[in-house]
């Protein structure tokens, strides 16, 4: 298996830097606004990776964001040796992978709780407001799976057309990045994601 041969760590010229053509990672305008605002607050804390051309492994939302806040020079790292085949996966891996971690939410509600009595701004933590403000109303005690025979999980099989599916999967995507739709009931964040969609459109419903 190849691996990088070196990092090298270099200020590079934004106008120097190649979008992957096939990125399948999307960047609402509102997201990019959130990076932006990040990069104001914190630094840019987290150096775009490209490989030895200047063509962007991880970090497009980060180049976007730098465009809107017209910086002519940001920090990379350059990752070289990499295979063509690497460089595909790695994309879609860096994307992927931290939306397969959790929330402890009784931890998450007390830092955010912390941050509101420090005056911070919240909305720099990259939550819609509406969640910000259901995180500060979680109960402390998570639901415990029903005991019995019966298995309390059940899969469910759909027929879509490629137009319904790549709007799901949207829509699950940003769905996984909300916290709160961890209750603890599941470990599958697929799962999760489409019942806390469902909570979402059924609540909308009933205040119509």
């Amino acid at each position: 298996m190849t691996k990088p041969t070196n990092y090298e760590h270099k200020i590079i010229k934004t106008a120097d830097l190649i979008p992957y053509a096939n990125n399948s990672r999307t960047h609402s305008e509102e997201q990019i606004k959130q990076i932006a605002s990040s990069i104001k607050e914190f630094g840019f804390t987290s150096p775009v990776l490209i490989d030895e051309q200047g063509g962007i492994i991880a970090g497009h939302g980060r180049v976007m964001a730098s465009a809107l806040l017209d910086l002519k020079e940001i920090p990379a790292i350059v990752l070289a040796g990499l295979t063509e085949a690497q460089k595909k996966a790695y994309i879609i891996a860096d994307n992927q992978l931290p939306l397969n971690a959790g929330w402890d939410l009784d931890m998450l509600r007390l830092e955010v709780e912390t941050l509101q009595e420090l005056d911070f701004d919240l909305t720099l933590l990259g939550f819609d407001t509406d969640i910000i403000t259901k995180l500060l109303d979680v109960e402390s005690e998570m639901p415990v799976l029903p005991d019995g025979e019966r298995d309390p999980f059940q899969q469910k099989t759909f027929t879509l057309h490629d137009e319904q599916a790549a709007l799901i999967d949207d829509a699950m995507t940003k769905a996984r990045t909300n916290p709160c739709i961890d209750t603890g009931l599941n470990e599958n964040s697929n799962g999760n994601a489409i019942a806390w969609i469902c909570e979402q459109y059924l609540n909308g419903e009933s205040d119509a």
